[in-house]
């Protein structure tokens, strides 16, 4: 046998490169290979540029200005296992850079990262795709773009793998996308919650506090409340916050129970024992966040009266006090919120009354104005429709606290003080007390202010306050009433119909009415009555309570005073005034030359030497009624009055008859003797002698009707005696109104020198006389010239009933035809002296 030699390798083929080994560390280089289409090649530079980007922030934008970005998705779908699988890795890593996730949306590569969690691929590719995912989900595109990939179903899947990195990521991507309201929707469909609840199982905080935040968001909708519920997830809380090791998570978990406890059926389950242990939390704990939390999970609960029932039986108020004293200003403002709730509670409303209050007043002196806002909203919610807390927060020296917080420049908290400042008002010694600290000045602020919650509790707090003279003078002087009227141009309803409340109370007295009417008031009032959308109750008698302080104005817009309008010296009817045209003052109109317009009628029994004329409206401070509600009125209490004190007149009402005729002179024009001296109306001594005859002789009769009877044939007598029906045609009073404006070279008459009068005149004169002397009667316009006097008078006692009377019925009195005659107002013989 020969010898055996060793048989030689055979050579490459031709067409096969020879290997070749490149060590390089440039990442240009590497980012070449990227092209390559042998895998082991691509695996290895995969894994090169997995760990350049793992070393920081500058490496991922080098690979990003290098252009690697794209060329690398390519290989998200290679065909070869670990190409994938390094690829991924490296985009696990690279998305934390905002510029290349960015780039990865443009790309649309969401599809290819999500391929990457399907149950064949490796452990490691789920662990790096689910981080890409979740560093993708923190933006909203992100979010959209792997919702719309129907991303979240394979990642509630992962919720259950056995890596725990899986975990934490997957259940981060699923806590970011939970935060859009479609996606939520979705995780119902998808049955989430039982995978999610078993993640608070879990040995890693980090997935357990995920989980939380997770249910936080989603339990705040009722469905996933309902299926926490039926999960048993309680039971979960529970543990969770019974383990001191685990107090990190107890803040999460709290606010998860505080969603859960909106619901009143997990309310029932859990009263006996969850309850008291929440409480506990709240009270008991050193840590301000889960105090915090605690008292919020109080407050989300306390929506449900049925909940707050049961905290009431829990003594939840005490646990809330004790946290108002707590030093972190998170968990006063909770605590605060709490209470507010609470308060809708009347048992507990009661309970803050002596606890309380008193630290909540404390709170509005806080630096912080959320500590601020928080307790100016529970003392305006203890205190609305409670006397009791009203009167405890002014014994805890909060009126002044409470004014001084107006000052703030947080919207809410002045509101909220305004709040309690009307609430403490309605009780009249604490109105007065408030009104001693410059209240109106204060309130000036919150009426100026942008915000319509704030408009509109400062015009409630006006209208509370502004019930006393000494309130409205304040307010005058204060300058707040000109921000008042401005607000009744507010296209907020409820702004406006609070503003015209508070216009209606300051239009209690007349100077701050005619403060108001020259301010427009009265004007704004009026083109919201004539608007079918803005007008309202409010603006209705606010309007009415001004025209009240000016009857000539209100004569000449509606026609018609009430028996409680009683007419004084400086009246003028000037005639009916179309909708948006001008009413002069009396000044004005006697100023004018006399022509053919309506002639003015003015009610005067003052001599110009003695009479003081008020510019306001151009009508005499004097000028001033009760508000009227209609035509039932009753008879005015002046009358009463009057009749009452009758007997002892006697020499007295001699002397003022007589002071009163000396005083009667000639009439007095406008624009007649000494120009330096204050205008004043023209004087009437006719009219002075009327006054004085029939407080003479019609006074001291003690019947009423028989009253009524001889003014009107007094009046009837003064202005040209009866005409009849027949004869009322041939009766020339127009020639007798144009020779006197003629004579008095004025459009203005007064009603004294009047010889030859018709309805108009004679039911004018009539009124006039009546409220001298205390008969109460309305004047009403018609149309043509007519006008009529009403008035309202006890009928005789039924036949066979002693003392029994029927109800009182309404007359119109006669002045023309038969004077004296009273024909009841629905008749027909009043129709045809009304109308023909």
């Amino acid at each position: 046998m020969g010898k055996k030699t060793k048989k030689e390798a055979e050579p490459p083929p031709k067409d096969v490169f020879d290997p070749l080994t490149i060590e390089s560390k440039n990442a240009a280089t590497v980012m070449l290979l990227l092209n390559s289409p042998e895998e082991e090649v691509l695996a290895d530079v995969c894994e090169a540029i997995y760990r350049f980007a793992l070393k920081g922030e500058e490496n991922k934008a080098t690979l990003l200005e290098l252009g690697g970005v794209e060329p690398l998705t390519k290989l998200l779908t290679h065909e070869d296992k670990i190409v994938r699988r390094n690829a991924t890795m490296i985009f696990g890593i690279l998305t934390s850079n905002s510029d290349i996730k960015k780039l990865l949306r443009e790309l649309d590569v969401m599809s290819s990262v999500i391929a990457q969690l399907a149950p064949e691929e490796e452990v490691v590719t789920h662990e790096f795709a689910s981080l890409c995912l979740a560093n993708m989900s923190v933006e909203y595109m992100g979010k959209v773009q792997i919702f719309e990939q129907g991303g979240l179903e394979p990642l509630i899947r992962l919720l259950t793998s056995p890596d725990p990195d899986v975990k934490k990521n997957s259940i981060e991507c699923i806590y970011n996308m939970v935060q859009d309201v479609q996606c939520r929707a979705t995780l119902q469909e998808l049955n989430a919650i039982p995978p999610i609840l078993d993640l608070l199982e879990s040995e890693y905080p980090i997935i357990q506090l995920l989980a939380l935040k997770t249910l936080d968001v989603v339990t705040n909708e009722k469905e996933f409340r309902a299926m926490l519920r039926d999960s048993q997830a309680l039971d979960h809380l529970i543990k969770i916050l019974e383990t001191k090791e685990l107090n990190d998570l107890h803040m999460e978990a709290l606010s998860v129970m505080a969603n859960c406890l909106e619901d009143k059926e997990t309310m029932v389950l859990i009263q006996e024992t969850v309850l008291k242990k929440l409480l506990s939390f709240a009270e008991n704990s050193t840590n301000p966040d889960i105090q915090k939390n605690a008292a919020k999970a109080v407050t989300k609960a306390a929506c449900d009266s049925e909940n707050r029932k049961l905290f009431h039986e829990q003594e939840v108020e005490k646990c809330l006090i004790t946290l108002l004293e707590s030093e972190n200003d998170g968990t006063k403002i909770a605590a605060s919120q709490a209470i507010s709730a609470m308060s809708e509670n009347s048992s507990s409303k009661q309970f803050f009354n002596n606890q309380g209050i008193p630290q909540l007043i404390q709170l509005l002196k806080s630096d912080n104005e959320e500590v601020r806002e928080a307790a100016a909203f529970a003392l305006a919610n203890l205190t609305t429709c409670n006397h009791a807390n009203a009167n405890a927060a002014a014994k805890a020296d909060g009126i002044e606290a409470l004014i001084n917080t107006l000052s703030s420049g947080r919207n809410k908290v002045v509101a909220n003080a305004a709040t309690v400042l009307m609430n403490m008002a309605t009780q009249e010694p604490l109105r007065l007390s408030i009104q001693t600290h410059d209240i109106m000045h204060a309130l000036r602020g919150p009426l100026c202010s942008a915000n319509k919650v704030v408009q509109s509790k400062a015009t409630l707090a006006i209208a509370a306050i502004a019930c006393d003279a000494k309130a409205r003078t304040e307010l005058r002087n204060s300058g707040g009433l000109e921000p008042l009227v401005e607000l009744l141009r507010s296209k907020n309803n409820e702004v406006r119909n609070h503003a015209s409340w508070a216009v209606m109370v300051c239009a209690s007295d007349e100077p701050t009415a005619t403060e108001l009417c020259r301010l427009g008031a009265l004007d704004i009032l009026e083109e919201i009555d004539l608007s079918v959308s803005r007008k309202n109750k409010f603006s209705e008698v606010a309007y009415n309570k001004l025209l009240n302080h000016h009857l000539s104005l209100k004569y000449s817009k509606t026609g018609y005073l009430s028996s409680s309008n009683i007419i004084n010296d400086g009246f003028y009817d000037c005639g009916r005034i179309l909708i948006g045209t001008k009413f002069l003052p009396l000044k004005d109109l006697c100023l004018q030359e006399p022509s053919d317009l309506h002639t003015v009628l003015l009610v005067n029994s003052r001599s110009s030497d003695v009479y003081h004329f008020s510019a306001g409206f151009g009508s005499p401070t004097e000028e001033k009624s009760e508000p009227t509600s209609g035509h039932n009125t009753a008879l005015s209490k002046s009358a009463t009055k009057e009749k009452g004190s009758r007997k002892g007149r006697g020499k007295k009402e001699e002397e003022k008859v007589k002071e009163e005729e000396e005083v009667a002179v000639a009439p007095k024009l406008t624009g007649e003797g000494n120009t330096d001296k204050e205008w004043c109306p023209p004087s009437d001594p006719d009219f002075c002698v009327y006054v004085c005859e029939v407080t003479k002789s019609i006074l001291p009769i003690t019947n009423i009707r028989e009253q009524i009877e001889l003014l009107a044939k007094y009046v009837a007598e003064k202005m040209g005696g009866k005409i009849p029906k027949e004869k009322l045609q041939d009766f020339s009073w127009q020639l007798h109104i144009s020779e006197l404006k003629f004579q008095l070279k004025s459009n203005v008459v007064p009603i004294g020198q009047i010889k030859k009068g018709i309805f108009c005149h004679r039911a004018l004169l009539f009124k006039a006389l009546a409220d001298k002397i205390g008969i109460g009667c309305s004047l009403v316009r018609g149309e043509y010239g007519r006008a009529w006097n009403e008035v309202q008078l006890m009928n005789e006692p039924q036949k066979g009933l002693t003392g029994a009377f029927s109800p009182p019925e309404f007359y119109i009195v006669d002045l023309m035809f038969h004077p004296g005659a009273l024909m009841k107002l629905r008749s027909q013989e009043a129709d045809l002296y009304r109308f023909l």
